[in-house]
């Protein structure tokens, strides 16, 4: 299998997978991938469809102004959040964006997410949010101001809107999007006991994070067996 095979399998089951985790948002949310070989282009679902139902021939190629230069179906109008991306951050392979349930009911609290369960931790230190506009990053200005947000975070919370994951590879961007979500769903858990008595420490944190995140790779292949043995 070729390169760019590979990559186009990451993605549909990178939709799948976070379809599967309840992040798909019926034809909403988006993933992308820079193609190898090229910075300049990416790999992008398009518009109209579910992120569960991606495939290797509907997938698009968008280049970094935004601008689809191949293939048949059309691009989310969001296209912005990647290109933009992408253009500011050379380290970044693949981003994520999703409507995650807890994520945007989280953000509406405006309060900073703690350390209560593991992926909690990871985020312990604190990550930003966007709080330019709930609206739709609908062009490279919108875009660009998102891309400075995540200047130097992997992963971002747009309030009242949803969030947004930068990786290396496909996996880590998804599996960051999935951790982010289930420590939004954590504290809004506790928030509705009356709020966390007792957090991690700054110390078991760092060490949790450090081994959380490299298992990210594991999780993914996990979550692609279990869709498959599910039928999915």
């Amino acid at each position: 299998m070729s390169s760019i095979d590979t990559l186009k399998q990451s993605l549909i089951d990178a939709g799948r997978v976070l379809a599967s985790e309840d992040q798909g948002d019926f034809i909403f949310g988006h993933v992308t991938a820079r193609i190898p070989g090229d910075d300049q282009h990416f790999l992008m679902k398009p518009h109209q469809i579910g992120l569960e139902e991606i495939t290797a021939e509907n997938l698009i190629t968008c280049n970094l102004e935004g601008e689809k230069v191949a293939g048949g179906a059309p691009r989310h109008i969001e296209v912005f959040i990647h290109s933009e991306i992408l253009r500011a951050r050379p380290d970044v392979r693949a981003v994520v964006h999703t409507h995650a349930p807890n994520a945007v009911a989280f953000s509406a609290l405006g309060r900073p997410l703690q350390g209560i369960g593991h992926e909690g931790a990871y985020f312990h230190a604190g990550i930003p949010v966007f709080s330019e506009t709930a609206d739709l990053i609908i062009d490279q200005t919108r875009g660009k101001l998102v891309a400075r947000a995540m200047a130097e975070s992997d992963v971002l919370i747009m309030r009242n809107h949803g969030i947004v994951t930068a990786g290396r590879t496909i996996e880590e961007a998804t599996v960051l999007a999935l951790y982010l979500e289930r420590a939004c769903k954590s504290q809004l858990m506790v928030e509705a006991c009356g709020g966390a008595t007792h957090v991690c420490s700054h110390e078991d944190a760092v060490a949790k994070a450090g081994r959380v995140l490299p298992q990210s790779p594991n999780v993914f292949k996990y979550l692609v067996r279990r869709n498959a043995a599910a039928g999915g």
